[in-house]
């Protein structure tokens, strides 16, 4: 494959992200059965140009928009589930860049890493805005050690993208942010993913032994337990291009049932048929307006916001569920078995219901700003 081109358009991305997924179509049920990530598959997304897509293009990547970067994944994720979702989280912290940098915060030094090759790996699910593990304040940074599960895409990553409690520090607890190496001295993968379902995401646990983390690798330090609006940027760039994977699983099953069910008249068969067209409907709109509302990342930072885009993440993960289960049910019997892919598809799109954030924290965080509460309460 040669690299992309700056002035890539939304067909030849597609086209792009259409042949890393054909590449990868053929081993997916066999990586299901090993749980083993491709390797492979992230040489794929470094040379077709879609691990540095998102980057703007005066910094030496491809320009693409938001909603594009969505297309990308929706495209990989119905060729091979595990890696678009593995995939997506490299992409949204990309895109948390990229908000940074359309609000006048200098994201260079990230892009530049992303443009040579890096792949982003995030911790973020396990963080959220209490963090965990402990750091120690040394000469020059902080010595920190903590496990960090799930850290999807991390055999494959390069730069692990994390924060750290750090409970004695003067003005009382805080979280650190910070990206390291996966290299550095004290940090390590332990393969603890085994799942039913995102077998093959190579979502294994971080671990941070006393690893340094300079002070130059920390971009922000916060008040634990605080509500911090760093979180509000992660909900509205993360959560469009991870529920955008999971759709493209969406889109192969009702494609699929389509085929087999063909002509078919049974009474039930078509109604099964018209709830899961209803089911598809009410996500592909879902997902829709989560990219349009975010205004490809100029999106305000404010809890409302925030709320509105984890709202449509819930509504739209139940829909994606209920699509696949309605597809089995329309096909029957068949749809149940190993040898239909739909099995597989059911199984890995429960991966979306444990992104940040899960209905019932959800409910309470969208209930809290609607209040007029902080959304930590």
């Amino acid at each position: 494959m040669t690299s992309t081109l700056p002035e890539t358009t939304s067909s030849e991305w597609l086209a792009a992200a259409t042949a890393v997924g054909d590449n990868l179509r053929d081993g997916v049920a066999d990586r299901d059965r090993t749980g083993e990530l491709s390797l492979a598959a992230y040489d794929l997304l470094r040379s077709s140009g879609l691990s540095r897509a998102l980057v703007p293009a005066e910094f030496g990547g491809g320009g693409a928009t938001h909603r594009q970067m969505g297309d990308i994944l929706r495209e990989l994720g119905r060729h091979d589930p595990a890696t678009a979702v593995a995939f997506a989280m490299h992409s949204h912290l990309v895109a948390a860049q990229v908000w940074r940098h359309r609000h006048g915060i200098d994201a260079r030094p990230m892009f530049e890493k992303v443009t040579a090759g890096a792949i982003l790996v995030s911790t973020g699910a396990s963080d959220w805005v209490d963090s965990n593990g402990s750091a120690v304040r040394v000469e020059g940074g902080y010595r920190v050690s903590a496990r960090k599960a799930p850290a999807s895409g991390c055999e494959a990553g390069t730069v692990a993208v994390s924060s750290i409690r750090w409970d004695d520090a003067p003005e009382g607890p805080q979280v650190l942010h910070f990206a390291v190496p996966l290299t550095a001295p004290g940090v390590r993968i332990e393969k603890t993913w085994d799942t039913l379902g995102l077998r093959a995401s190579g979502s294994h646990t971080v671990v941070f032994d006393e690893a340094f983390v300079p002070d130059a690798a920390v971009s922000l330090i916060r008040p634990a337990g605080v509500w911090p609006p760093i979180l509000n940027i992660v909900a509205g760039a993360a959560m469009p291009l991870v529920m955008a994977a999971y759709l493209g699983i969406a889109d192969r099953a009702v494609e699929l049932t389509t085929e087999l069910m063909a002509g078919r008249g049974e009474a039930h068969t078509v109604s099964l048929a018209g709830e899961m067209m209803n089911s598809y409907t009410t996500a592909v709109d879902l997902i829709d307006a989560m990219f349009t509302a975010s205004d490809n990342l100029h999106f305000a930072n404010t809890d409302e916001h925030a709320a509105r885009t984890l709202s449509r993440k819930t509504v739209a993960a139940d829909a994606l569920i209920a699509t696949v289960r309605l597809a089995i049910e329309t096909v029957g019997g068949a749809g149940y078995s190993r040898g239909c892919p739909l099995e597989l598809w059911y199984r890995d799109m429960h991966g979306c219901l444990f992104h940040p954030l899960p209905r019932a924290k959800q409910t309470r965080f969208t209930g809290q700003v609607l209040l007029g509460h902080s959304p930590r309460g």
